[in-house]
């Protein structure tokens, strides 16, 4: 039951070397056929959120929360995941590679990327500059306290290196929605309805549908 035999298929023209007819064409999984699930404030009960521990792939995941390994792509599908190497997060090593590769030595990785403000809250706990924030080296912040005087923080923000901005970046992707098991069966029953081709002038089958071919069009 994995993601490609859930998609629908396309009637393509050839474009192989071996095809001996202008006509002729071949059977494709429509890649661009796509489904996500919203998570808007009537989807939340439909899951749950996760963090991926170390080295777990999709479909470690499934086998553990579905039992079926090759239901991964319901977990992808469900937080919208197109691209597994840009999306799902590394494992140490791997990153540790990513990271040399990028930035071209172990030092490299300690040199600042980007400055961050630091959170500053007044004396009763209200916050007064979020925390976080991208600004630039010289950055200086000016507030007044609770007595009414003017402070300037010129301690306001401090460097990222580049293996902190990467770790982070990296550990972001590990918290992701899950589907719960109960909501499943349904799931999976409105993906396929979603795959159905509708009737047009290019339906065959609500798994199948033809495609122009400009090769017999005469243009």
């Amino acid at each position: 039951m994995g993601y490609f035999n859930e998609l629908p298929d396309l009637l393509y023209p050839s474009l192989l070397p071996k095809s001996s007819r202008s006509d002729e064409k071949i059977r494709v999984k429509n890649l661009f056929r796509r489904a996500k699930l919203r998570l808007d404030s009537s989807a939340f009960t439909l899951a749950e959120l996760y963090e991926i521990p170390e080295g777990e792939r999709p479909d470690m995941l499934a086998e553990k929360l579905y039992q079926n390994p090759e239901l991964d792509w319901v977990i992808l599908t469900t937080n919208n995941i197109t691209s597994i190497k840009d999306q799902w997060p590394l494992n140490n090593n791997d990153l540790n590679n990513y990271m040399l590769e990028k930035y071209g030595s172990a030092a490299a990785l300690f040199d600042v990327h980007h400055y961050e403000t630091k959170q500053i809250t007044d004396t009763f706990g209200r916050l007064v500059l979020q925390g976080g924030l991208i600004v630039d080296e010289n950055f200086t912040f000016t507030y007044s306290s609770s007595t009414g005087s003017e402070i300037k923080d010129t301690n306001a923000s401090g460097p990222v290196t580049n293996f902190v901005y990467e770790t982070k970046k990296n550990n972001e992707k590990r918290i992701i929605n899950i589907l719960k098991k109960e909501y499943l069966g349904t799931f999976i029953s409105d993906f396929r309805e979603i795959m159905r081709y509708e009737q047009s002038s290019q339906f065959i089958t609500d798994k199948l549908k033809d495609t122009y071919n400009p090769r017999t069009s005469g243009v």
